[in-house]
């Protein structure tokens, strides 16, 4: 029995070592591991390789075609060969032919090939973007909720104390116990809560893990510091956000690929050249005889309505895709300007709430607990007072997970690095 205990406080001893030792990540260190290790932008990498390597093939010519077979041959086969009134009918060919494309026609493929692959870069960075938006979110939400179960532990130890002194104080009819039952009930209330608490930070480290492509289950811990940003100063320039957004980015390098597309729709209309050789083994005693011919395609109206037709299409992509652009900054500009005055209307009720709110609260339960140690107060103002604080306290970190989720919703709108 001896043994079996010695063993179980070994082991709990183990298991408070490696909780105590657990990895404490930094927010930075979390982007970091995202935009390494992240599926999805693994994903985009893949696809700007491909893009990169079927660029390689842009400038290859058509495979040359080979032709053989009987060349003005006779049916009979008797006049194949030669006699004495004639030297023989027929041959057998071989030709080759090769068409050779215009040299800007491969040109325009090839930027056309080798541009299609920026727009890939810029999805990714704006997917790149949107990851760290929520992992900035699930981050700073988890630290709010730290500083709630701290508050709460705080808070059962002070009800704790309570209790523990209403059940020394009843026993001379000095408490009663309406107001043991009431801190009983918020004691158990204050546990359920620190409970549900945890479960959402369990659930705030299952999403990280997530976004960092890691075992759901890895245990680890967040750094508690943060900054706020003060943005009074940003101004929403329309102009400052198409050079930081990568949507917008990505918009305009569609744009760009697509007038290169048209200038490689506007090389059909070049003729192309081409060579046909071909040799042939004549039959009987007749000599060996070949064929060499300059080929040129001419583009004609009826041949050239497709392409016409696309050139057209691309245009018109071109003008929605900037209508496009424009509603999304005029959006994006709206959206930043809105959440600019709702930070520093959210700062203020959060600084008033720090520095008067809840120091004049606090003031008030050591006051009222100060009267109730002293046989001059009531437990149920104690209580009261304690509620109001503890309300208070928990409104206040619910303003500043609201100030940190607006600040990482402008980031995002804003795309800072």
């Amino acid at each position: 029995m001896l043994k079996n205990k010695y063993y179980i406080a070994i082991g709990c001893l183990i298991l408070s070592f490696a909780s105590s030792r657990a990895q404490t990540v930094s927010l930075d260190e979390v982007l970091k591991k995202i935009e390494t290790n992240n599926p999805q932008l693994k994903m985009y990498d893949a696809d700007i390789q491909s893009m990169e390597a079927a660029a390689k093939g842009a400038k290859s010519w058509m495979p040359p075609q080979v032709e053989t077979g009987f060349f003005m041959t006779p049916y009979n086969s008797k006049m194949w060969k030669a006699d004495e009134m004639s030297p023989g009918m027929g041959s057998y060919m071989l030709g080759v032919t090769q068409m050779i494309p215009n040299s800007k026609k491969l040109n325009a493929d090839f930027k056309y090939m080798s541009a299609m692959s920026s727009v890939e870069k810029e999805n990714k960075n704006y997917t790149i973007n949107q990851l760290n938006a929520l992992a900035k979110t699930n981050y700073f939400q988890w630290l709010v909720l730290n500083k709630k179960i701290k508050i709460a532990d705080d808070n059962l130890l002070l009800l704790d104390y309570m209790i523990k002194s209403m059940e020394i104080r009843y026993q001379y009819n000095m408490d009663k116990l309406p107001t043991y039952y009431k801190a009983k009930s918020q004691y158990s209330a204050l546990q359920s809560m620190i409970v549900m608490l945890q479960n959402d930070i369990a659930q705030k480290r299952i999403v990280l893990n997530m976004l960092m492509a890691r075992d759901k289950n890895t245990v680890f811990d967040i750094d508690t510091t943060y900054k706020l940003t003060d943005f009074n100063l940003i101004k929403t320039d329309t102009t400052q956000l198409s050079q930081n957004r990568s949507d917008i980015k990505a918009i305009e390098k569609t744009m760009a690929l697509n007038q290169l597309k048209i200038e490689a729709e506007k090389t059909k209309f070049l003729p192309e050249f081409g060579v046909k050789y071909d040799h042939m083994f004549a039959f009987g005693q007749q000599p060996q005889q070949f064929s060499l011919m300059g080929m040129v395609t001419i583009p004609m109206p009826w041949s050239t309505k497709m392409n016409k037709a696309n050139i057209s299409s691309f245009q018109i992509k071109n003008e929605s895709l900037n209508w496009q652009k424009q509603m999304i900054l005029n959006e994006a500009s709206g959206m930043i300007s809105g959440m600019q005055t709702e930070l520093i209307t959210l700062k203020k009720q959060y600084d008033i709430a720090e520095k008067n709110i809840i120091p004049a609260l606090r003031k008030n339960y050591d006051t009222a607990i100060i009267a109730w140690q002293n046989n001059t107060g009531d437990l149920f103002v104690v209580l009261d007072a304690w509620e109001a604080l503890n309300m208070a306290q928990m409104d206040s970190l619910d303003k500043l997970q609201a100030i940190l989720a607006t600040q990482v919703e402008i980031e995002k709108q804003l795309e800072t690095k």
